[in-house]
């Protein structure tokens, strides 16, 4: 029997968004936002030999340049001000994130509320800034090895280093600003308009790769089969739920005895959702981000680096897998769900699991569960991120075409819609309160008929 809450979510109508004038709103500033991002990586950064880095990207586009195209929405390939992208943030969010379960005074900054936590977005602010400055360092350097600068010389690499440090901290601002006043996760809407942007331009490549005869017909329609199969794998494992069933004994209130009821605690498979894909993608981007530009002045220690951790090869392919698997483990324990609290807020509601004792029984068990689904959830989540980059080097797909793009904007589109369902929903809920308050207020203007 669905709740009246799930009813009306199945009565809400998109048609109500004309109403809901606070989301309306929200959904405009977002996409405001998003075109200032996007206007952004068209404003290259001063020096620039545009034609040298065009030919050069043009060369790089079927590997690590063409990942790096693709979640910088096409600004390195311009060498726009947001070059460098959301990366570094997302980079100094896994290490901020992995001493607070590290450093015992870090932990206990976090369990401090709301005054902790912005105390741990100041520091990670403070590491967004050491990466950036430190790519965007290496990026000038490699620009130079590799003639792609008009005047060579420190000026050219500081005005590098302040335009990129200085488009990734904006970055980093709006995504916060869509987060707070928009609609969704602005850091990873950034991330998702970046590669929505490119996909047209790559398709476009690819079919016309198909009319010169370069690619069969067979493996286009291999790769659009691919692509739709991977699409409904992704939905229906992000849907995918693990249900635990709570008792709550019967109470006394007062001098009324409430009957004991049941509810289900939800887990979902992959509980991290696609944050164990973005940070094992900016792990492996960290490196190559340098040495993309560098061409054949790469040092021998960087090209041994790319060379056994290129796309497709066989350490790539198992670092990646093994980042995908511990942030899916540490994200979910950490962050996403943590069983000591959830025992912890079981047990002050009186709730349990039948059989299990409430407290330190209660959190062993859930750990058991999840631990069991993260298994399933991790094997999902590096399936989908490394079969297209099997398949793309097998097949020799001349654009960069990953798992974790489609992972990000298929799970991005989910939170995002389930996002404006629930401000319908709240909306719904208001316009009902709104109509029994006044049906209230004429009721009781009213006058009670006299008495004979």
């Amino acid at each position: 029997m669905a709740s009246a809450a799930e009813q009306m979510a199945a009565n809400t109508s998109w048609g109500a968004l004309a109403k809901a004038t606070d989301l309306r709103h929200r959904i405009f500033f977002t996409l405001g936002l998003l075109i200032v991002y996007r206007i952004g990586t068209y404003i290259p950064v001063p020096g620039i030999d545009g034609l040298a880095l065009r030919e050069f990207m043009d060369e790089a586009a079927a590997g690590i340049g063409g990942m790096l195209n693709m979640f910088t929405g096409g600004a390195i390939s311009r060498m726009g001000i947001f070059a460098l992208g959301i990366m570094p943030y997302i980079s100094a969010s896994i290490i901020v994130q992995l001493m607070t379960a590290m450093v015992p005074s870090l932990e206990q900054l976090k369990k401090e509320g709301e005054a902790g936590r912005k105390k741990i977005n100041q520091y990670t602010r403070y590491g967004t800034v050491f990466l950036a400055i430190f790519q965007a360092w290496g990026i000038a350097m490699s620009l130079e090895a590799g003639d792609l600068a008009h005047d060579p010389g420190m000026f050219f690499r500081l005005s590098v280093v302040i335009t990129l440090v200085g488009g990734t901290m904006f970055l980093m601002w709006l995504g916060e600003q869509i987060t707070a006043r928009g609609i969704g996760n602005g850091i990873s809407l950034i991330i998702f308009v970046g590669i929505i942007a490119e996909i047209p331009a790559a398709l476009a490549q690819f079919f016309s790769q198909g009319r010169s005869g370069a690619i069969s017909p067979a493996v286009i329609i291999g790769v659009i089969l691919m692509v739709i199969v991977t699409i409904g794998f992704v939905v229906f494992m992000e849907r995918a739920l693990r249900k635990i069933h709570i008792q709550y004994p019967r109470r006394q209130v007062g001098m009324k005895v409430y009957d004991g009821g049941s509810s289900h605690l939800p887990i979902k498979v992959n509980p991290a959702g696609v944050i164990p894909a973005i940070f094992a993608s900016s792990l492996l981007l960290l490196p190559v981000t340098v040495s993309t530009f560098s061409g054949q002045q790469t040092g021998p220690v960087m090209s041994t680096i790319l060379a056994y951790f290129g796309p497709g090869q066989p350490l790539y392919l198992l670092f990646f897998t093994a980042m995908i698997v511990f942030f899916t483990f540490f994200y979910t324990h950490n962050v996403a769900f943590k069983t000591e609290d959830v025992a912890d807020n079981l047990k002050n509601q009186n709730g349990f699991v039948p059989g299990i004792r409430p407290g330190k029984r209660t959190q062993e068990y859930l750990d058991y569960v999840v631990n069991r689904l993260l298994v399933v959830g991790s094997a999902y989540l590096a399936l989908v991120c490394l079969l297209p980059e099997v398949l793309r080097n097998q097949f020799a797909i001349p654009f960069y075409f990953g798992g974790t793009s489609v992972l990000i904007v298929v799970s991005v589109t989910m939170d995002t819609i389930n996002q404006v369902q629930s401000h319908l929903l709240a909306h719904q809920y208001e316009g009902l309160l709104e109509r029994s308050q006044l049906r209230g207020k004429k009721r009781g203007g009213r006058k009670a008929p006299a008495r004979r």
